[in-house]
């Protein structure tokens, strides 16, 4: 396309191919520290209080109700929801770097407010939801704000291994949310205890809020909402960091320039027509991976203790120490099979660890059926099938981060996160209502086969949907609505095109 032949308000740019020439340097890993903190937050907060349940129903404490305990997780999760909403559509339309810190901060008030909780009265309880609320908001935030920043600034060949070990984080908080309670809660009176375990995340947190104060701004979402000077000051700033680290650049031809003109801001209802009618297969591929993935962890995750203690007899004192093994595979997927979906490509990997961990808990269900299983058997065997269903759930993120065009990517992230959320509570429900008092092993079983099932499909969904995105520029994996000249999609179902609010 010639000067002449472009709209009025085109801006040509370089600044996508720039970033993805980069190699890796200091900066990079500065900056995924900094925004990845998001996912062990999240995993201490649930971690902690699921631990701290129990204890808040003891007369030296807050003395609730076992319901209105239990209640504190739900209200945690539906402040995710909103959160993820709410900010993710201001995450496209203010930036990533505006919400990033804003989200980490309505994080650490809502936590931080939570050890405040001083009494058991209804006012108080009323309180403490509401912190809850508000700190689940901040981290549901943080999903939209922080997979899209990541994946933006990232170069392209090393995107997928990164956005999945830093999903994957999730169960390094849950290792030190259950490391610091198993301290808390039995070393220092419970009464005090439990409100230190609620201050652990924003202990963290306050570091690594002024980390990333020192964080640029996206370049891609400057250049795509027509903010040219800002965003070569930014991708100048993060170029200059990589070349302090004693790398040399090469310059990047101009026959990688991709033409720009500026859309719009586009709401919810837009968003859906995007989705469903521009890019029908990756929203059906994203809502199932989404949807599948939450299902199986919010169902075995969310009973793990009920099993421990049902049927094989496991005291809640002991309970932890099994927590802290099941993480431990959680979190050992992502980090030595991310670089496979690089390398190996997003649909075979998204298709194995998806289909090996539904025949691996067929198989488990079968022993545990069975009865040839015990405690320390049984999660060693969910040790295994988490290994791959982690590194498969981590993937789903990446999947819905890098599907859809930058304008709404925020958005679409926080939608299906949502969807996901939605389904994903009905696991707990449906597996507690199977494990009942744990004389019907039969049961269990059905329900494990159920969960298997569930992923295979999930697998083969991301077989024949799955989208090749490995090595490439998130801008020939869907084009931005701002492009001006179409450069191409990845497996999809045309060329995006400006949508209306």
């Amino acid at each position: 396309m010639t000067i002449a032949d472009r709209p009025a308000g085109t801006v040509r740019s370089l600044i996508p191919a720039r970033i993805d020439r980069l190699p890796w340097s200091p900066f990079h890993t500065r900056m995924v520290i900094a925004l990845g903190v998001a996912w062990i937050l999240d995993g201490l907060e649930i971690t902690v209080a699921s631990a701290i349940t129990d204890v808040l129903t003891e007369p030296n404490t807050l003395h609730l109700s076992s319901a209105a305990a239990g209640a504190i997780a739900s209200v945690y999760l539906g402040g995710e929801v909103v959160g993820a909403l709410f900010f993710g559509r201001l995450s496209d339309k203010l930036g990533r770097r505006n919400l990033f810190m804003i989200t980490l901060a309505v994080y650490l008030v809502g936590s931080g407010l939570t050890a405040l909780t001083l009494g058991s009265g209804a006012g108080w309880v009323a309180f403490l939801y509401a912190t809850r609320f508000v700190a689940g908001m901040g981290i549901g935030g943080e999903y939209a704000a922080i997979n899209s920043a990541i994946d933006e600034l990232i170069p392209a060949r090393y995107r997928g291994r990164v956005d999945i070990a830093v999903n994957g984080t999730y169960w390094a908080g849950s290792l030190i949310g259950t490391l610091g309670t198993l301290l808390l809660l039995h070393v220092l009176d419970v009464g005090i205890g439990w409100r230190i375990g609620f201050l652990l995340g924003p202990v963290l947190g306050l570091i690594i809020l002024v980390v990333r104060r020192h964080l640029p701004e996206s370049p891609r979402w400057q250049i795509m909402n027509g903010r040219a000077e800002e965003a070569e000051q930014s991708i100048s700033y993060i170029e200059h960091e990589v070349e302090q680290s004693g790398r040399t650049l090469e310059k990047v031809p101009d026959s990688k320039a991709i033409d720009l003109t500026p859309a719009s801001q586009i709401g919810y209802l837009a968003l859906t027509r995007v989705l469903f009618k521009q890019y029908p297969s990756r929203a059906i591929l994203g809502a199932t991976l989404m949807i599948t993935q939450s299902f199986l962890y919010n169902a075995i995750f969310f009973t793990y203790t009920l099993v421990l203690g049902k049927f094989f007899g496991v005291p809640s004192a002991s309970q932890p120490i099994y927590l802290i093994a099941f993480a431990v595979g959680n979190l050992a997927g992502p980090l030595v099979l991310g670089r496979l979906f690089d390398t190996v490509g997003r649909r075979k990997m998204i298709f194995s660890t998806y289909g090996v961990s539904g025949v691996l808990l067929a198989i488990t269900a079968w022993l545990f059926e069975a009865g040839v299983l015990n405690a320390v058997t049984q999660t060693i065997a969910w040790g295994v099938v988490f290994f791959f269903a982690s590194a498969g759930a981590s993937s789903a993120y990446l999947t819905v981060s890098e599907s859809f065009p930058l304008e709404v990517r925020a958005k679409a992230i926080a939608v299906f996160f949502a969807i996901a959320q939605c389904f994903g509570v009905l696991g707990p429900v449906i597996y507690g209502g199977l494990i009942g008092d744990g004389s019907e092993p039969i049961r269990l079983f059905w329900g494990y086969i159920l969960g298997a099932a569930v992923m295979v499909v999930g697998g083969i969904v991301a077989w024949f949907l799955g989208i090749d995105a490995e090595g490439k520029s998130l801008e020939d994996v869907a084009s931005p609505l701002a492009a001006a000249g179409r450069r191409g999609t990845t497996r999809a179902e045309g060329a995006a095109r400006p949508a209306s609010p």
